[in-house]
Formats: structure tokens, C-alpha cells, sequence
């Protein structure tokens, strides 16, 4: 009897030893790591490292961005899923996470079982843009049946073979039983520089990324793929305004936790995150940029992100999609 007492006395030890641990989360001596399985510079960039900036100031404890590029984001991924879940690693990613499951065979995580999504951080709705010289009108309706006429005469340009802005492309002919050539480059920038130089004849990119040729004119926006219209653009019609009713398409970036983070901590990351998302800087950041943060809570974007792989999967298998 007492070396049960004594048993008892111990556990109970263990377990306000860690709930100490749980509750003094984070550190002012540990720092955080998001790790970003893009390269520096790109749009997870862009959202995470404010989002750093400002989740720092709030929880009192520096935090480092880690950039770890390779193979559409998930060789960041993939190192993310091994590491400790004690609180100090988190995983920042995009919508390319949902594509990822269809377009690479051989991943050694799974987004949905590795990870616990924290939340959505932005979302920016696709936009198809034209070059202004290309089209006989260049108005969506018009361009369609343009392209109707003249099968395999226009095509469309990408980021890349397997990204959203490739697969947004096939989503739209597949529902508009549409013929357009895909043209991929290396990147938003080499894309766009041939967009406009007239080198290729349109784009479903994301509104971020086209925001700046549409506001000079070098390109015309002819609808953007969201439920709303941008307060960015107030001018430009939704797809579904003009009789599209399931092109809705967004590039949305988000934070996970690597799965057996302890509730505590997940709990308390996901209500600063929140916090920080509604601060001054933040939302006039993502203003600029064209970007929203949909409200969901956590399982309704664990769901959200079941839906989204189950989409694009559907769009590779039709499509036939390739990395090469």
C-alpha cells in the first residue's frame, strides 16, 4: 500500500511537471521555426514572414522562417513531418499541398495524417487575364466562343506543370469542354513577362500576382474565380456572374502543426494566430495584395482540405496533368 501511495505521489509529480512545460509554452530561450517549404521570396514567403513578424511581438519570442525549397514544397514538408511536435516547429504551406498527393507518387508524409491545420493565413482568387491583342473582344463570353471557333489555335500560360495556376487552366476547359494548349514556365514572373509581351494568349493566375499589369493595362482581367468580386477590382465580374457557376478557384496559404503537437500549445498557437490576423499591419498587408482570410474554424479546414485534394485529384486524373 505504500509503494502505491508513493507510485501515486510520482505520477502526479509527472503530471503537473508536464502541464508546467505545456503552460510556460514557448520559451523566451527556444525560438520557433515556421518552416516554408518554398524558396525565399515567393507567396508563402510573403504571407509567413509578417505573420512571423507579428506572432513574435505577441508571444514574446523570436521566430525564424525556414526556407526549404525543392519539388513543389514537399521536401520542406516531408522534413517538417519528422520533426519533435513539441510546439517549436510548425509548418507553413499553400493550396500545392492538395495538389501534391496527385501529381507525386511517392511522398513519405501525408498532409492529412502528418500535420493538424491551424488555419487558412490568406487566400487569393484566381483571375483570368487576356492579352489585350489576342482576342477579337475580350470579354469572357466573347473569348469563349473565340476559342469554340478555333480549337487548339490559343493557349494559356502557367507557373509550372502541377501548380495551381496548370491546373485552374484545366479546370476551366474541362468544365467549358474548351480546347487551349498549356504553356508552362519556370515561375510567375517568366509567365507574365511573356503574357504581356504577347508571347502567349491568356492566364489563370492568382489576383496577387496579376494585380500590377491589370492596374497599367497591359492585361485585361476578364473574371476572377471567386464567389464575390476583389474590392481590389470592384469593375471586374465573378465567373459565376457571367454563367460559370463552379470556377471557383483560390491559391490559399496556411499553418499546420505537426500532428501530436499537445493541445495546449496547438490551442494557443491557432488563438494567436487568429489575433494576429485581424491586427492593423496584417490586414492592410493582405489588402495590397488582394487577399482575404476565410473564417473557418479548425475542422472545418481539416475539411476544407479533404475537399480540395479531392478536387485537384479529379482534375489530374482527367486531365491527364504531368510534372514533365
Amino acid at each position: 500500500m505504500f509503494r502505491n501511495i508513493i507510485l501515486v505521489a510520482l505520477l502526479s509529480v509527472l503530471s503537473l511537471s508536464a502541464g508546467a512545460q505545456t503552460t510556460s509554452w514557448p520559451s523566451p530561450n527556444k525560438p520557433i521555426t515556421f518552416i516554408n517549404p518554398f524558396p525565399p521570396g515567393g507567396a508563402v514567403d510573403a504571407f509567413g514572414r509578417p505573420l512571423a513578424k507579428q506572432l513574435s511581438a505577441q508571444l514574446n519570442d523570436s521566430i525564424v522562417v525556414d526556407n526549404r525549397g525543392g519539388a513543389g514544397g514537399t521536401l520542406g514538408a516531408a522534413a517538417a513531418a519528422k520533426m519533435a511536435p513539441d510546439g517549436y516547429t510548425w509548418l507553413l504551406g499553400a493550396v500545392h499541398h492538395s495538389i501534391a498527393p496527385s501529381m507525386y507518387t511517392n511522398l513519405s508524409y501525408d498532409i492529412t495524417k502528418d500535420f493538424e491545420p491551424i488555419a487558412i493565413i490568406g487566400s487569393v482568387p484566381h483571375v483570368i487575364v487576356v492579352n489585350p491583342t489576342k482576342f477579337p473582344k475580350n470579354d469572357l463570353k466573347s473569348i469563349m466562343e473565340e476559342i469554340r471557333k478555333n480549337p487548339g489555335k490559343y493557349n494559356y500560360a502557367s507557373t509550372g506543370n502541377g501548380t495551381s495556376q496548370h491546373l485552374a487552366g484545366e479546370l476551366f476547359k474541362m468544365q467549358n469542354k474548351l480546347f487551349i494548349t498549356h504553356i508552362p514556365y519556370r515561375g510567375t514572373g517568366p509567365a507574365l513577362q511573356d503574357l504581356v509581351a504577347g508571347q502567349v494568349d491568356m492566364m489563370f493566375d492568382t489576383l496577387a500576382g496579376a494585380a500590377p499589369f491589370i492596374k497599367s493595362g497591359q492585361l485585361i482581367a476578364v473574371a476572377v474565380a471567386s464567389n464575390k468580386r476583389s474590392e481590389a477590382f470592384p469593375n471586374v465580374p465573378t465567373a459565376q456572374e457571367l454563367g460559370i457557376s463552379n470556377f471557383v478557384v483560390s491559391s490559399w496559404y496556411a499553418m499546420w502543426a505537426i500532428k501530436g503537437t499537445p493541445k495546449e500549445i496547438v490551442d494557443k498557437m491557432s488563438n494567436e494566430v487568429q489575433i494576429a490576423l485581424v491586427s492593423p499591419d496584417i490586414k492592410e498587408r493582405w489588402a495590397s495584395m488582394g487577399a482575404s482570410v476565410p473564417k473557418m474554424t479548425r475542422p472545418e479546414l481539416a475539411n476544407y482540405i479533404n475537399q480540395e485534394i479531392k478536387l485537384w485529384s479529379e482534375v489530374v486524373k482527367k486531365s491527364g496533368a504531368k510534372l514533365d
